[in-house]
C-alpha cells in the first residue's frame, strides 16, 4: 500500500525549508583500480558525489575521510569537489590514500583487494566534524570503514552527535574479510534507515537467527531494530522498500546495457536519501533510484555526471 509520505511520518525537521538539505558522508575515500586504470570510489565517496550531483543546490553535502599525503590523495580531493562535495573534513596523514583493485566477471559484477593500512582507516574526531555531524539532515555509514578502531570510534561518535530528526542510513557494505559480527550488531541499532543488498540479508539473516522469505527478512530487521526503513537492492531484480508503519514499496530491475555496477548500490542510495528527506512517497523514491542506479550500470566507475532528468528538481516537479 502506497500512502502520501515516504513512511506515513513527518519529513525529517530542518532548520529552514528553504535551505539545502545537509548531508554527511563517513568513511572510506580510495581509488578503483581496474585494468584500465585508477577510477574514484568507495562506498561513503560514491555516495556523496551522486547526492550532490541529483542533489544541486538542494543538497549541500560533506565528506569526512582521510587521504594520504600523495597524489592520488590529490587528485581525490579535487574530485570530490568537481562533483560539487566540500572535502574540508577529508584530512590528509601519512599514510597512503586507499585502493582496491577491482576484478569484473562476464556480468560486470566486481570483486575487490584492498591494500592495506590505507588513510581512511585513520579517520579522527575533530570539533569540525562535530559541528557538522550535528548540523546534518542526514548521516551515511557503512561497516567497511569501521574495521579500524579509530575509524570506528569516530564515526560512532559523529552519528551520536547527530539531532534525533537526523536521518542515519546505514549501508552495510559487506566486504569480506573486513567486517565482523560485532560491527554489524553494534552499526544496526545507530541507524534509522538500513540499505542491503539480497547477497548481504542472508548474512544478517542467519547472524540474527532470522527464517523466511526476503520479504519476512526484512520484517524481522524492522521488528529487531529502531529502523523506520528497510531498503533491499536486488540488482537487476529491482528493489524492495519497507517502513516501519507498513508502507511497502516493490519495482522490477531496469534493462540496460551494463558497463559495470560498481558504484550502482551507491547511488541508489543518494537517490533514496534525497527522497526520504523530501517526503517523497515510497513508489516514487524506489522506481528513481532504481532508474538512477540502472543509469550508473552504463557508465564505468561509481561517480557519473547524471543527465538532468535524474535531477532531484525533476523528480519533485512531477
Amino acid at each position: 500500500m502506497e500512502t502520501g509520505g515516504w513512511a506515513g511520518n513527518e519529513a525529517p525537521e530542518t532548520k529552514n525549508p528553504m535551505m539545502p538539505k545537509q548531508i554527511l558522508a563517513l568513511g572510506e575515500v580510495l581509488w578503483d583500480v581496474f585494468p584500465d586504470g585508477p577510477h574514484f570510489g568507495g562506498a561513503p565517496a560514491n555516495f556523496a558525489c551522486c547526492v550532490a550531483e541529483l542533489g544541486q543546490t538542494q543538497a549541500s553535502v560533506a565528506m569526512a575521510s582521510a587521504v594520504g599525503h600523495d597524489p592520488l590523495g590529490q587528485l581525490a580531493c579535487k574530485t570530490l569537489a568537481l562533483h560539487g562535495v566540500d572535502h574540508a573534513l577529508v584530512v590528509a596523514c601519512n599514510s597512503p590514500t586507499g585502493q582496491v583493485d577491482v576484478n569484473l566477471d562476464s556480468s560486470g559484477k566486481p570483486s575487490y583487494h584492498f591494500i592495506e593500512h590505507p588513510a581512511w582507516d585513520t579517520l579522527t574526531w575533530s570539533d569540525r566534524l562535530a559541528t557538522a555531524s550535528h548540523q546534518a539532515d542526514l548521516v551515511c555509514f557503512g561497516t567497511l570503514a569501521q574495521r579500524s578502531q579509530t575509524s570506528r570510534s569516530t564515526i560512532r561518535q559523529a552519528i551520536a552527535t547527530t539531532r534525533p530528526n537526523c536521518l542515519r542510513i546505514l549501508d552495510i557494505n559487506l566486504r569480506a574479510p573486513f567486517w565482523d559480527n560485532a560491527v554489524i550488531l553494534e552499526s544496526l541499532p545507530l541507524a534509522s534507515v538500513l540499505k542491503l543488498n539480497d547477497e548481504e540479508l542472508p548474512i544478517l539473516a542467519a547472524l540474527l537467527n532470522l527464517e523466511g522469505t526476503e520479504e519476512e527478512l526484512v520484517q524481522g530487521l524492522l521488528h529487531r531494530f529502531p529502523l523506520r526503513l528497510v531498503a533491499l537492492t536486488r540488482g537487476a531484480h529491482g528493489s524492495l522498500l519497507i517502513s516501519d508503519t507498513g508502507t511497502r514499496s516493490e519495482v522490477s530491475g531496469l534493462k540496460v546495457n551494463v558497463v559495470d555496477t560498481v558504484g550502482a548500490g551507491d547511488a541508489f542510495t543518494a537517490a533514496l536519501g534525497l527522497g526520504l528527506l523530501y517526503d517523497l512517497p515510497l513508489n516514487r523514491i524506489n522506481a528513481w533510484a532504481n532508474e538512477v542506479a540502472a543509469y550508473v550500470c552504463t557508465q564505468t566507475g561509481g561517480t557519473p555526471t547524471f543527465p538532468t532528468y535524474l535531477h532531484l528538481s525533476k523528480v519533485l516537479a512531477q
